[in-house]
């Protein structure tokens, strides 16, 4: 017999796969992709970036406000004021391109996509002002705008070889794997004065280039961070992010903190003050949620602390013997 929770479960399926394919058709233009065509997929979705992108000039300016956002569209912005000073460069190391530095070599072959955050499908705009909104604490900006399009131009160009559906190796934050512990602020706090605050400073404030207008270094917590509603505000995002890039010159091949160290100084960081964020609209299904995002409600019994802070081993083991039930 069909319950009413089964029914709910199936209505909404078919709602996110409507949405799906909405968008696959929908939001390609945005994103600078084809969907239509007799050639291969590959063949057909490189051809169609390089139709719709193929402007150095634009790629180059894209590159550009990636490197030096703030310049542009910082506090002190050339072009507008919208942001809080930070760099994409600050969480996209190398301008995007970076093994497990958060790169976008994925993107162009990914999007439009679905995404549980937002309960819908996303184009590469809609992903950008995402960042621009969480990471940066800013505003949207225009989607018709030179500068959103020159976002999407180079952000493709970074994966334009990448086939359809391909999900590179090395590319956004290396999924560091849970402790057996929960992770310790306390701890965090130590390790950080011994191996963060020569970029980062004592009070998480960064450091500001001699021109005033970009962060060199930049801050991790106060008004000038990010908020609450970014990536980075999951600890599993932040400590994957720290272990294959912190401190400067660190990287994949050679690590310079252990795994601990890595959840540790995440953990102290995200103990943190910073600017807030309405998330009443995100992740409409909870059961979409991930397991390490700090804010309630959940579809498991377990209480906000040990979401923000671990051991995250409980929750996973609850939530896969409930799976069949969600």
């Amino acid at each position: 017999m069909l319950t009413d929770g089964h029914i709910d479960r199936s209505i909404g399926a078919l709602r996110r796969i409507s949405m799906l394919l909405a968008g696959l058709f929908c939001t390609a233009t945005l994103a600078g992709l084809s969907t239509t065509g007799d050639k291969p997929r590959g063949k057909m979705l490189a051809a169609a970036r390089h139709s719709s992108y193929n402007d150095p000039a634009l790629v180059q300016y894209g590159k550009e406000l990636v490197t030096h956002t703030a310049t542009y569209l910082g506090p002190r912005g050339k072009v507008a004021r919208l942001s809080n000073g930070m760099n994409c460069q600050n969480c996209h190391l190398d301008a995007g391109t970076k093994f497990w530095g958060n790169n976008y070599r994925a993107v162009a072959a990914t999007y439009p996509k679905f995404r549980e955050r937002s309960g819908s499908v996303e184009n590469v705009v809609k992903r950008v002002n995402d960042c621009i909104e969480r990471s940066l604490n800013g505003k949207a900006l225009d989607s018709n705008s030179r500068e959103m399009k020159a976002f999407v131009a180079y952000i493709i160009s970074v994966g334009q070889d990448v086939p359809k559906g391909d999900l590179p190796k090395g590319t956004g934050i290396w999924p560091l794997p849970y402790l057996d512990r929960a992770a310790s602020p306390a701890l965090g706090k130590r390790l950080y004065k011994q191996k963060c605050v020569t970029c980062h400073g004592a009070t998480g404030q960064g450091v500001v280039a001699p021109d005033g207008t970009e962060y060199t270094y930049p801050p991790l917590w106060g008004s000038k961070s990010y908020n609450q509603g970014a990536g980075l505000f999951r600890i599993s995002r932040l400590a994957g992010y720290i272990k294959t890039n912190m401190p400067l010159g660190a990287s994949w091949e050679t690590p310079l903190l252990s795994n601990d160290e890595a959840w540790d100084i995440a953990a102290y960081i995200e103990s943190m003050p910073r600017p807030t964020k309405d998330l009443r609209h995100d992740w409409p299904n909870l059961a979409g949620k991930p397991i390490d995002h700090p804010f309630g409600p959940y579809t498991d019994p377990f209480p906000e602390e040990q979401h923000k802070y671990g051991p995250f081993a409980p929750i996973k083991k609850w939530q896969d013997q409930h799976k069949a039930s969600r």
